[in-house]
């Protein structure tokens, strides 16, 4: 299968790198110029659980792609949800009437763009525990295990999601075909709304966050604004199961991993993907008439702190 990622961040990295050494034929494309060069010198070099390895694959800028004639059986996209609009204006030429686009972007509301590029029945949704992170341009850590969980957004797609289960257990994705993804994406994104902002703006990493004790009121309390909002929208989350399996984080594992969000403001000093999480929330409760006083102040903290590190 040809598969393009799009976004070599960590995570993309890490799927591409996985894919690649099962011996699919991956592209890169990826905006940071200083990325795709250090890439495109010496391929991707990871810290994949203590042992170094380094792979090649062709890859491209936006630009690139957009004067070239690089073509893809499956679009994998792991862009920051702010980039998405920018980036798929420009690799349009990427996606024919036969090209299927995964997206498993954290965050709510990320088919409403991609319905602008790719038909419904060519688009597949999920979420990925798997965690990664950058070290420099081309370079990444990959620790621990993870999984994917995925669906076709619409009915008439699920063969090719099911073909795409199958590439991604070859590379060792773990991946599972899901009924009711859109259930495990609300889910997911209580994850970020409460890891990602939070020790993004407290300036530490998963573990350090849980012991202190304020941690268990912040997570009920923002896990309930965005059970509240699901409710709106047809998806009762438990809101007691949801805690719980953020809490266990805490001691996890990745208790060491510091989120992406917290990589992206403190460490790159890059815009976050707030406004999707618990910006999203926010906007969606002043919509529905309810009160998410906490996600909408996460929101402001963040993009004020965005404003102080001179995000871009």
């Amino acid at each position: 299968m040809k598969i393009t990622v799009l976004g070599v961040g960590g995570m993309g990295s890490r799927f591409a790198l996985m894919l690649h050494q099962a011996g699919n034929d991956v592209t890169l494309v990826d905006g940071w110029q200083a990325n795709v060069d250090a890439i495109r010198a010496n391929g991707i070099q990871a810290n994949f659980n203590g042992k170094q390895v380094a792979a090649k694959m062709p890859v491209y800028t936006p630009a690139e792609i957009a004067a070239g004639d690089v073509q893809a059986d499956l679009v994998v996209v792991f862009l920051k949800s702010n980039q998405l609009t920018t980036m798929f204006d420009q690799v349009q030429s990427l996606i024919d009437p036969n090209t299927y686009v995964l997206c498993l972007l954290n965050g709510i509301g990320h088919e409403d763009v991609l319905e602008k590029y790719v038909a419904k029945d060519h688009l597949i949704l999920g979420i990925t525990m798997w965690t990664a992170g950058m070290t420099g341009p081309g370079q990444v850590e990959l620790l621990g295990d993870g999984e994917v969980e995925l669906q076709n957004f619409a009915p008439s797609g699920k063969d090719f999601a099911l073909q795409v289960v199958d590439i991604f257990k070859g590379a060792g994705l773990n991946p599972h075909y899901s009924e009711n993804v859109k259930y495990s994406i609300w889910r997911k994104a209580c994850v970020n709304g409460t890891l990602n902002c939070l020790c993004a703006l407290l300036d530490c990493n998963i573990g350090e966050l849980g012991k202190t004790t304020p941690a268990p009121d912040l997570l009920h309390t923002i896990i309930a604004e965005f059970a509240a909002v699901a409710a709106k929208e047809g998806i009762k989350l438990d809101t007691e199961e949801v805690y719980q399996h953020v809490a266990a984080t805490f001691t996890a594992d990745i208790a060491d991993h510091y989120p992406s969000m917290y990589q992206d403001l403190n460490q790159h000093h890059r815009l976050t993907e707030i406004e999707f999480i618990n910006g999203a929330v926010a906007r969606k409760g002043k919509q529905y008439g309810i009160a998410t006083p906490y996600c909408a102040l996460l929101t402001q903290m963040v993009h004020a702190k965005e404003q102080l590190v001179g995000a871009k």
